[in-house]
This record gives C-alpha cells, structure tokens and sequence, in this order.
C-alpha cells in the first residue's frame, strides 16, 4: 500500500475540482486528495460544512446549468467528475439532462478554461448486456440494447468523456495544451456511510422482504469506495505523467469477485440481521418486475417500482471484471483487502 500511494505522490495534479465532492465517492476523492496536499475545491448543488472546515472551497452551482460549471472550472489543471443520477426508473429526462447533458458541460467547462486532465466516474453497466460475465475486461462491447435508461445516460457519457481526449481541433487558442481524459469503471461501490445500496438492504432485510434471485451462484465485483478514490487519483496521476491511460476506460474493483448471495448472509450475520432463505427463480423474478414496470409506467402516481428487470439482472447474473488494465497502465491495486472492507461495514451501526 504505501509504494503505491508513493508512487501517487510523485505527480502534482495542480488545482482540483470534485464535481460532485459532496457526495459518497467524491468525498473520499477530496479526503484523498487532502492527503496528497492538492488544493482541491468541490462543485455541488449546495454547501458541505465537513468540507469547508478542512480548507475546502465549496462552489454551489448546478451541472446542468452551462455557466454555473463554466465558472467553478476557472484555474482547474485537474477535475474529477463523479457527479450522476442513479435512478433505474423513471425521471428519464432528468436523468439524461444531469448525466449525459451535464457531462457534456464538464467537457465544454474544462475546455473553455484550459483544465488539463478530466477523469470521468463510469459504470461497468454500460457494458451489461442479456449475458453473464465473468471476468470480463475492456473488449467488452457496448450493448446494442439496454434495460435500463441508467446504464444508457452513463454509456453515452462515457463516449464523450472518451472522444474528447486529446482532440486539437477543439482546444481553444488560449490553450497551449489539449485536454486529456480517461473513465473509471468501479462496480457496486460499497462502505461506511454508503447513502444508496447499504440503508435499502437493511431496511428489506429487517423486513425480511429479501429474497435470493436464481441459484445462488452468481459472481459479482464490488468496490470498496476508498479502492474507487485510490484509483482516480492514480488515473489523474498518469494523465499527468506518462499518459498512457488517455482516452481509455478501465474497470476497477476489490482484489476477488464475490458470490453475492452467501457474501449478503455473511453480512447480514455480521448486522445481526435475518438470513436470506427464501429463493425466487430468475424466471419469475423477470416476470414479476416488467408487470411492475408495465404497471407503473401506466400509473405514475403510483411511484418507483419495488423491483425492475434491471435490478433482477443485476442480482440474478454474474457481473464479475479484472482490473489488470488499470493495474498495468496506472499501477492499480486496492488499498483495501475484502476481508477489513467487510470487517468495515460491520462496525458501521
């Protein structure tokens, strides 16, 4: 652990801007960066208190509005764009105008101002298709079709971030150099104080609504979130040193996959919550969650449905990826081992 953040510590990234540093991941972005002695500032809908006490300049504004990131991009060499939505039903539009437009006024932002480096937070979803994968690495194709409109905004986000690297037919006059980017995959990524997946799970599993989908033996990578932060900052190192993870995207996870179901038991116990017994075939589950979704597309009133043929999918099939092209081409590998990654969400109350 320590030759690798040495070898983070080697570059300066200059001033760095967060899109999104108020949020699960870009805060452990900030606090990383914060250890490296980067000044860093974070842009967000609103102000963050905890930040602001440790020197950071906080820039309220809204992605979505061009002038707002315009603005907070101003004397930025680095910006980290972790900022999405994560709906998998509706909000379409919104989710489309905040990931897919609001990233391309990153892109417009950083070029405007001259920003040297973007690293952009992907998604391995945007390469999810009707098929397990195991292992799977960067050949992966985009799917012609996806389930989902969240896997989509972020796919078409991600080939921007990509097609603009290096482009010197759009670097204005001003700018001496062309501005270069790269994209992280991190799958499920999970810890202490996790707003999104963790509180769902535990609220079902007091319920005891939880229900094993299919066999029980699907694969899965997940991310503990400072191995998400660690990565960035090693992306944004390399984009400022040899170069060589330009215009590229890389998945990134813990050191081993997961099989999902016995490892939710294992932390279910840890929780001293119920286990997961009951199963629902895959099958059925589909059915099931396209009637919800069927059902509440024709009742909006109705709200979210509980479950959606994307989720199914997602806890039903095996989503497993390696990181040895992170690992090679920006020395990645994760500061933190499964075991104190799950020894960490068992003591977070």
């Amino acid at each position: 652990m320590e030759d690798l953040l040495d070898k983070a510590e080697s570059k300066t990234l200059g001033n760095c801007l967060v899109v999104g540093g108020g949020g699960f991941l870009g805060s452990h972005i900030v606090r990383r960066l914060l250890e490296r002695a980067e000044k860093v500032s974070v842009f967000g809908r609103r102000q963050y208190a905890p930040l602001t006490a440790q020197g950071v300049c906080c820039i309220q504004g809204d992605i979505v509005n061009q002038a707002d990131i315009i603005a907070a991009c101003q004397g930025m060499d680095t910006v980290f764009h972790t900022a999405s939505l994560s709906h998998m039903w509706g909000r379409r539009e919104l989710l489309y105008q905040v990931n897919v437009e609001g990233c391309a006024n990153v892109i417009k932002a950083c070029r405007e101002n001259c920003v040297r480096r973007l690293v952009y937070t992907s998604s391995p979803s945007v390469v999810i298709g009707e098929e397990n994968i195991v292992n799977g690495d960067e050949s992966l194709p985009y799917p012609k079709q996806y389930t989902a409109d969240y896997p989509h905004s972020k796919s078409l986000a991600e080939q921007l971030v990509l097609a603009a690297n290096n482009r010197p037919d759009k670097k204005p006059r001003h700018c001496q150099e062309t501005l270069l980017t790269c994209a992280i995959r991190p799958h499920l990524i999970l810890g202490p104080e996790d707003p999104h997946i963790l509180p769902r799970l535990r609220h079902a599993a007091k319920k005891r609504r939880l229900r094993q989908i299919g066999n029980g033996r699907n694969q899965i990578t997940i991310t503990q979130v400072e191995n998400a932060a660690h990565a960035h900052i090693l992306a944004a190192v390399e984009l400022a040193g040899q170069k060589r993870c330009a215009g590229k995207a890389y998945f990134i996870g813990d050191s081993e996959p997961i099989y999902l179901w016995p490892w939710l038991n294992e932390l279910l116990a840890l929780w001293g919550l119920p286990q997961i017994k009951k199963r629902v075939s895959w099958g059925m589950s589909r059915s099931l969650a396209l009637v919800s979704e069927a059902l509440h597309h024709f009742m909006p009133w109705l709200g979210e449905p509980f479950m959606t043929a994307f989720v199914v999918d997602q806890l039903a099939r095996s989503h497993s990826f390696s990181h040895q092209a992170a690992s090679r081409d920006f020395g990645y590998e994760p500061v933190v081992s499964p075991e104190e990654a799950l020894q960490k969400l068992a003591e977070w109350k």
